[in-house]
């Protein structure tokens, strides 16, 4: 008989998840490459990571605490108040691309969710330029 193991259990559960977690918002609050995400968040961190360690519980098949405490994540609509272009979409999956690197060990555990956080990355953006154009930004505030 063959057992069923989800991402949430491959990884080493909470305990895998937080440190996958973790290493993210540390590559993201110190690496200067990373800054294009960084900007959108707080000045701490400490609810971006929580928010993403429930997040995380759920989608890689452990506990949802997510939509325990706050219903469906709906993520494009909680990310549309940030202007997520594609540098924004690179730096955050450079901090996830690292992380996974640093604590997922299987490979092909660590390929899979590399496509699956590309896609979802690649759903938040919703400007082509991030804002950064300054013609479009002009427009925008006329």
């Amino acid at each position: 008989m063959t057992t069923i193991t989800t991402p949430y259990e491959a990884i080493g559960g909470a305990e895998g998840v937080r440190r996958l977690v973790d290493r993210f918002y540390q590559v993201m609050d110190e690496w200067p490459e990373a800054w294009a995400a960084r900007r959108l968040h707080p000045e701490r961190l400490d609810g971006s990571r929580e928010s993403l360690f429930e997040f995380l519980s759920g989608w890689l098949g452990g506990p949802d605490l997510y939509v325990q405490k706050k219903g469906h994540p709906r993520l494009r609509m909680r990310h549309l108040p940030y202007t997520i272009g594609p540098a924004e979409r690179d730096a955050w999956m450079l901090c996830m691309r690292t992380a996974l690197a640093d604590c997922v060990a299987d490979e092909g555990l660590r390929q899979a969710l590399l496509q699956a956080f590309g896609a979802l990355a690649d759903h938040m953006i919703n400007t082509p330029d991030g804002g950064r154009d300054p013609a479009a930004a002009t427009a925008r505030r006329a």
